[in-house]
């Protein structure tokens, strides 16, 4: 096989119901679907093809397992920059516009901890006008109060950055 651009692109993996687990590279998504533990969900929009000596494989998007696998539960999800723009919709919690920063409710530089509940996504110009203040001491009020994300697919979304649009109704649940 020669390396091309499909080689580099991401694929979701899906349990045996349909519940997403992780994000595997394209190699280990056809080798799975090869082996017989998964199958081809989605195709890749541009209609890739991964050819070997013998094979000529349509590059998947989406494949889910064969069996079930018991995922162990986890209290915590991790909070990550990716996760926490898409729990805000990568819109800025104070005025609405496009979100690129990330703000702390209560500074760092006064206490604030580095939390779910403390942080959220934010434009530059919000960002630099709050500077280092609390929200009472000029008059801001949050839309709504930021909170831990539920559900396993935040897991996910906390380790990736870049995701398909095909993807979203394996995610949206």
């Amino acid at each position: 096989m020669f390396v091309s651009t499909w080689q580099r692109q991401r694929v979701l993996l899906l349990n045996a119901t349909f519940e997403p687990l992780t994000v595997v590279t394209t190699r280990r998504a056809i080798v799975l679907t090869i082996t017989g533990r998964a199958e081809t969900v989605h195709v890749d929009e541009e209609n890739a093809v991964a050819h070997s000596e013998q094979l000529a494989i349509p590059v998947p998007s989406v494949i889910r397992l064969s069996h079930f696998v018991r995922v162990p539960y986890r209290a915590q999800i991790p909070m990550t920059r990716a996760a926490l723009m898409r729990r805000d919709a990568s819109r800025c919690v104070y005025c609405g516009d496009r979100a690129t920063t990330i703000d702390h409710v209560v500074p760092r530089s006064r206490g604030g901890l580095n939390t779910w509940d403390n942080c959220v996504a934010c434009c530059a110009p919000c960002n630099r006008r709050k500077g280092d203040r609390l929200l009472q001491e000029i008059g801001w009020s949050l839309h709504r109060e930021p909170t831990a994300p539920k559900g396993r697919h935040w897991r996910l979304l906390a380790t990736v950055t870049d995701i398909d649009p095909v993807w979203e109704q394996y995610l949206a649940a």
